[in-house]
């Protein structure tokens, strides 16, 4: 009832006069007769309030009071109230921000809604996994819809000075080339500022060694300056091992060592690089950032520190940081196999799987088991379908809720046709915005990505895993690994009967498709594109995934630029979503 009230609503008369905060609307006159001490008509004569609850009404001296009172009205009221919630949560999310003004619209952003904008300066030697967690923490981010991007040092000196000039470029004693950093390090916090600005984002990540204090006090300077608040990430590892291997398998790959033709020079010019840094390296201190906000990682999450946490997006930071880990493993996807409801052409429900279901079920237990995976462990939702798709696979089983199929509401188990016929309305306005779109009494995938977020915690932690789900749910957990716009998630191509593997790599994921050979229905609805005035099927890109070397980048890369059309455009689809 607060929110509502807040949102600009008038919750005094009941369902009945329920009205939208537009200018010298019924809530703001009430509100300014409170503020000036006077009575709202409307609340004393409340229908369906007993006389002493009209009397507490009347005495209250703000709309906040009469929130806190309204908890303790009588059964009529409070069903009353109850009533005009389900109004108001069943209405279409475009229905309602028409009707609110722009400081209530509920598609905001909350953390777009504070002044403050966020900087998380990364500091640590080189190859220590500062670029890594950067762009993780961008993509996650981005993901949960906060808008973040990195803003990377090396690649604005790679601009200034395209030919790499060796390790030499990093001495300390080097005037010229430090000179030349510093501009870097000053361009990209103007364009970090002016990102911010133009309000496309809330959180901007400064990746760069910044390894001294009066580089990190320059950037405190800076951000103090331009009002943004600032919190460090420090990244120590000192496991010979694990520097090795970042060294060979990221470092020597990178744009600055594209020219040597011999490795092992790269690698040997590399750790003369780390050397010079570490000459003048100073860790962070309590000393230094008594008051600023800051975690440590030490040796790729072994230990942590964390300290001076203020609010939520920093500890959803922090949360997520202790979440990742540089393993290898492999991470299969699939949905499950065809099911009646899908013969049908229905959405949502808990059916069983079709004879070509079971068949799937069979032929992909013989695939994973076929690949022999120590400790694999496979993930369903709590639906029958999953369930079933799983029991031909001798691996440890782990039911989840949050793997469930998006929420359908009043139109689980209808077609596509039974819905825009029943529900006209509701069937256009989730072809106008399909990721906003919250089936009424149902989800949203807005939703369905923060029911998801616990699973991709523990995605990050975990090592070879499959995961059977639904498209809806399949078409997040993609989005996140291979870090796809909200505009393409609810369009992310996912057939049946497909097996998708993901192996973390660098600084994202290599995906490959294994089609298992059984038949199944084509799900597949299009997206709607208007054309002067009526909505007609956006064009859609008929690629079907075949059985690829698994070794074949160039399939996956192939597959992966199909999953959308250059509209966002679904090109497989499903029932549910």
């Amino acid at each position: 009832i607060l929110l509502l009230n807040r949102s600009g609503m008038d919750i005094c008369g009941g369902p009945s006069s329920l009205t939208c905060g537009t200018p010298n609307s019924r809530y703001d006159r009430i509100r300014s007769r409170h503020l000036s001490g006077q009575r709202s008509d409307s609340i004393a004569t409340m229908p369906t309030a007993a006389p002493c609850h009209r009397e507490r009404y009347a005495s209250s001296s703000s709309v906040d009071d009469m929130c806190m009172v309204s908890a303790t009205a009588p059964v009529p009221l409070a069903q009353s109230l109850i009533q005009l919630y389900e109004e108001v949560r069943t209405e279409t999310v475009d229905d309602l921000a028409i009707n609110f003004p722009p400081s209530h619209n509920i598609r905001k952003n909350l953390f777009d809604m504070s002044d403050k904008h966020t900087v998380v300066v990364m500091v640590g030697l080189p190859a220590r996994g500062k670029t890594f967690v950067s762009k993780k923490m961008v993509r996650y981010l981005n993901w949960i819809g906060i808008s973040a991007k990195v803003f990377n040092v090396g690649e604005y000196r790679r601009k200034l000075s395209p030919r790499y000039q060796g390790e030499d470029f990093f001495s300390n004693e080097n005037k010229a080339a430090n000179q030349l950093r510093h501009q870097c390090a000053l361009a990209a916090l103007h364009d970090l500022d002016a990102w911010f600005q133009n309000r496309k984002g809330a959180v901007a990540v400064f990746d760069a060694t910044n390894s001294t204090r009066e580089r990190r006090q320059l950037i405190l300077n800076f951000c103090h300056g331009m009002q943004l608040e600032i919190m460090f990430v420090e990244l120590i590892c000192n496991d010979p091992s694990v520097l090795e291997s970042n060294i060979r398998e990221v470092k020597i790959t990178s744009p600055d060592y594209v020219h040597f033709t011999d490795k092992e020079a790269a690698v040997v010019d590399f750790k003369r690089r780390i050397s010079h840094y570490e000459q003048n390296y100073e860790p962070l201190d309590d000393e230094e950032i008594r008051h600023i906000p800051y975690m440590k990682i030490i040796d790729c999450g072994k230990t942590y520190v964390v300290n001076g946490v203020t609010n939520h997006l920093q500890s959803k930071i922090s949360y997520y940081l202790m979440n990742i880990h540089p393993i290898s493993r492999t991470i299969y996807f699939t949905r499950h196999g065809e099911s009646l409801l899908n013969l049908e052409g229905k959405i949502g429900g808990n059916s069983s799987l079709s004879p070509q279901g079971i068949v799937y079920a069979q032929k992909l237990g013989e695939y994973m088991n076929s690949l022999d995976i120590p400790n694999l462990q496979v993930w369903t939702s709590q639906l029958r379908r999953t369930l079933q798709t799983a029991s031909y696979i001798d691996a440890p089983k782990l039911m989840w809720k949050s793997l469930n199929e998006i929420d359908a509401g009043v139109c689980d188990s209808m077609t596509y046709e039974q819905i825009q016929k029943s529900y006209p309305q509701e069937f256009a306005a989730r072809d106008k915005d399909k990721y906003h779109y919250r089936y009424p009494r149902g989800e949203s995938y807005e939703d369905l990505v923060a029911r998801l977020e616990p699973v991709i915690m523990e995605l990050e932690r975990s090592r070879d895993v499959l995961v059977i789900c639904h498209q809806g749910v399949l078409r997040c957990l993609l989005a996140y690994f291979l870090e796809k716009k909200r505009s393409q998630l609810p369009y992310l191509r996912c057939p049946l009967h497909t097996v998708f593997k993901l192996t973390p790599i660098a600084y994202g994921c290599r995906l490959e498709c294994i089609n298992i050979a059984v038949p199944a229905v084509d799900t597949h609805r299009p997206r709607k594109i208007s054309v002067r005035g009526t909505l007609q099927d956006a064009p859609v890109l008929n690629v079907h995934p075949t059985q690829p070397p698994l070794s074949s980048a160039k399939h996956a890369l192939a597959y992966q630029s199909s999953l959308t059309d250059t509209n966002g455009t679904d090109s497989s689809g499903g029932n549910s979503s």
